[in-house]
C-alpha cells in the first residue's frame, strides 16, 4: 500500500474515534476513546510521521482501545469496531513494509 492509504486508513480511525465523542457513551469507555483519539489525532495533524513514531503511536491506541470493551450505545459501538477495523489495517500496512 501507498503512503496515502496509511493516510487515510489513520484520518479514518481518527474520525471515527471523534464520532464516539458525540454520542452518550458509558464514562469509563469515554476516557479511553478520549485517550485513543488525542494520540491519533496527532498523527491527522500534518503529514505522517516516520514509520516507527506511527507505529508507537498506532500501538498506544491499540492498548487504550483493549480497555473499551462497550459504550453503552449502539452506534458508538458500530464507531469503535470501524476505528478497530482502520486500526488494524494501518498495522498491517505499517507490518508489510518491514
Amino acid at each position: 500500500m501507498e503512503e496515502s492509504d496509511l493516510q487515510s486508513l489513520v484520518e479514518t480511525l481518527a474520525e471515527r474515534l471523534a464520532a464516539t465523542a458525540t454520542r452518550p457513551v458509558e464514562e469509563d469507555a469515554s476516557r479511553w476513546l478520549g485517550e485513543a483519539e488525542a494520540v491519533v489525532s496527532d498523527l491527522t495533524s500534518g503529514p505522517l510521521p516516520p514509520d516507527g513514531v506511527v507505529r508507537t503511536r498506532l500501538g498506544h491506541v491499540e492498548h487504550l482501545l483493549e480497555h473499551v470493551d462497550g459504550t453503552e450505545d449502539a452506534d458508538a459501538d458500530a464507531h469503535v469496531e470501524a476505528a478497530r477495523a482502520a486500526l488494524d489495517d494501518a498495522l498491517t500496512v505499517l507490518d508489510a513494509r518491514d
